[in-house]
Formats: structure tokens, sequence, C-alpha cells
């Protein structure tokens, strides 16, 4: 139940001007987890920071200079405009999905101002088929500008984007014939599956060569049917945090994706990372404290319950709830599934041994975070077990 870790950061906390639910990302963890990544990233490739997965502002700069990358994927047009205000020149965005034509328009005709960032040379749009190759064609002539569109390809996951060489001539040569309105900058073809399938089904290996060899032959329709389109910038993304270690020297990708693994929710508690550390937590003050569990209209039997389990002998309402996380501190800690879930409070049982008292925290793992990062208004950084900064949240509106 004694864990120094957790006890300075519950002292920390207890400390703080505040007391609220807090997210929180340890630095000296996050720290690790970038020299863990720069250590075993391809040396062919450049690291490109998935913003869905770091939905802050001043956490991707940190990162950024960290890492001395300025490439970042982005999968929401709100991101994408809030981003927009605040970066500089040598930004290269690359979106993580199609955009539907109309979200593309809204955030064109709501461009934020900003001198350091041209909207139309550093964004490369995410397009899946001719259909919206010549939507983004139409819209680019509207603007009376050039957009850059990277083609989605489907390399086994089979959630869209080119799937046969076919297609993607198709794709090509509609891009070819309105070069004036718009400009190739490459493929994007995400391996998720290689990790998640059965090895029943398809072996890792299978799958990753399978991904590999299909992604090499649209790279080769493209540098041999259409000279006019290849050039040395283009961008050939892939990958994801459970993939990247998997693409060593023979890989097709000179771009990698990634993002969760910097600050490892429980989803990523995967063989791919393991070197990777937990660098992510929620911490949520008790508002109430009781002996034993008392339920309603079972009152009597709170003794009995007690005999049960001995994670019954003690009873806490925190702040808040109901967070797409897992309890990690203390050990044993468990919500009440009897009394069931509430976004206000929520009822969650610990063993005796567990000594929290009320304004105390506990602990909990996010099983992601690009979605419950922003269920927060901001991130609490803390170094050496200590509250160093709060960082805002990307817009998400």
């Amino acid at each position: 139940m004694v864990d120094p870790y957790f006890i300075k950061l519950n002292s920390a906390l207890k400390e703080y001007k505040r007391s609220l639910p807090f997210l929180l990302v340890d630095l000296d963890k996050l720290d690790a987890n970038l020299k863990t990544l720069s250590s075993n990233l391809n040396p062919d490739t450049s690291f490109r920071i998935v913003v869905k997965s770091l939905p802050s502002y001043d956490l991707i700069n940190y990162i950024r200079e960290s890492s001395g990358t300025n490439k970042l994927m982005v999968f929401h047009q709100p991101f994408l405009t809030d981003l927009s205000s605040k970066l500089d020149r040598h930004a290269d965005i690359l979106l993580g999905k199609p955009m539907p034509i109309r979200t593309a328009k809204y955030f064109f005709d709501n461009i934020p101002s900003n001198d350091d960032f041209n909207a139309y040379t550093q964004i490369q749009w995410l397009v899946d088929s001719v259909q919206r190759i010549q939507e983004y064609i139409d819209l680019a002539k509207s603007l009376g500008q050039t957009l850059r569109l990277n083609l989605e390809i489907d390399v086994g996951l089979h959630r869209g984007g080119f799937s046969d060489q076919k297609q993607l001539v198709a794709g090509l040569a509609l891009i070819k014939e309105n070069q004036a309105h718009v400009t190739f900058s490459g493929l994007m073809g995400y391996d998720a599956h290689v990790t998640k399938l059965p090895k029943m089904i398809r072996s890792q290996q299978k799958a990753l060569h399978l991904a590999n060899s299909f992604y090499e032959a649209c790279k080769a329709t493209i540098r041999n049917d259409f000279t006019e389109l290849w050039h040395d910038d283009l961008t050939f993304n892939g990958a994801g945090s459970p993939t990247i270690n998997l693409h060593k020297k023979d890989s097709p990708l000179n771009d990698i994706s990634a993002g969760s693994c910097l600050v490892k929710p429980t989803t990523f508690d995967i063989p791919t990372l393991e070197q990777y550390q937990a660098a992510s937590y929620i911490a949520a003050p008790i508002l109430k404290s009781f002996n034993d569990t008392t339920l309603p209209a079972i009152e009597g039997m709170k003794g009995t319950l007690s005999l049960l389990s001995a994670a019954n002998k003690r009873s806490y309402f925190i702040y808040g709830g109901y967070w797409k996380a897992e309890y990690c501190y203390p050990v044993g800690l468990k919500r009440n599934s009897i009394f069931g879930d509430s976004t206000n409070q929520t009822m969650v049982n610990a063993p005796v041994g567990a000594q929290l008292e009320v304004d105390d925290f506990i602990f909990m793992r996010p099983h992601q975070s690009e979605f419950v990062f922003l269920q927060f208004g901001n991130i609490l950084t803390v170094r050496d077990n200590k509250v160093e900064d709060e960082w805002n949240i990307l817009k998400n509106y």
C-alpha cells in the first residue's frame, strides 16, 4: 500500500492552490520516453507528433523542442484552427484523416491571423478517394490557391484509402491533370492492425511484410509512372505508437507518427512499447470517507459486505469520476459496482490498509490520452514529484 512516488504526489497536490480532479503529466517520465523514442527511431525517418494524443499546445511545443521536430499530425479541425494561430513558418501539418470538404472550406474561411504560418503551403490534406481529390481541386479553384494533397493508402487495416494500384493510378492522374490547383505531397498508410491481429490469423511479421510491400508498390508506381509528381521532399508517413519500433532500415516510411507512447495510457501497455513509462495520471481528491460500505436499502449489511471482501472495509466518495481510466493507487482501490457510476461523486472502496482521509488524492491511469485529456480544462505538469505548471488544452470547438 506504500508507494513513495504517489505519496509525494499526494502531498504536493494537497499543498496546491486548489483541489480538483487533475490530469497530470510527469515531465521526468516524458523526458525518459522521448529519449527512448529517439534511440529507437530509424535514423532515415523523421518524427511527427500526433496532436490528438497530446492535445495541448504547451505539451506539443515541449515535445517539439525536445525532439527537434516541426512535424505534426492533426485529426480535428478546431485543433487545426487553434494551432494555425500559434505555429511558425517551420511547422508542417499532415491531416490524419480526410476532412469533409465543408469542414476544410470552413477552416479556410476562418483562418486565424498569423503572419508566421501559411495554411496553404504548410498543411497536407489527406484524401482517400478520387471523389475527394476532385472536391479539394474544386475548393482550391474557389480559393484561388494551390493545396497540398497526401493520399491515404490501405496497407491492410481496411479503414479506407486507395486499396489497389488501379485506384491509386486514377487518383494520381487526376492530381497530375490539375497541378495548377493541387500538389501531390506523399502517402499515408496506417498499420495499427499489425500488432492487433491474433497470431493464429496472421503473424506480426507477416502482417508487417504485407503492409510494407504494398506501400513500396505504391511508391514504385509514383516513381515509375508519375515522374512529374515524384520529388525528394515527398512525405511517406505511417506507423503510430504500437508499430514505431517495427519500422527499421527496410521500412518504406520516411515519416513516422507517434504520440500516445510518450504519455503511455493503459491501452498502450503492449509488448512493442515495454521500454516506455506511464507518464500521465488522473488525480482526484477524496470528499468523504467512511468505515465499511453502506449502500441504500441494505444499510444493515455493511458488516457482511466487509466480511465478504476486504475492499469493503473503507469507502470513499471522490470528486468526479467515470473517466476512461483504471485505479492505480492505492493498490486495491476499485469502483463500487453496486452504487454505480457517477461523473459527480464516485464511490470507491479500498482495503483498510489504504489509510486515506478526506482531502487525500487517489490516482488513476487513463485508458487513452486523446479523449480523456479533453475532459480536463488543463494539464498539471509535475517534475520531481512537485507541481511545476498548468498547460492549457487545445480548443475543441
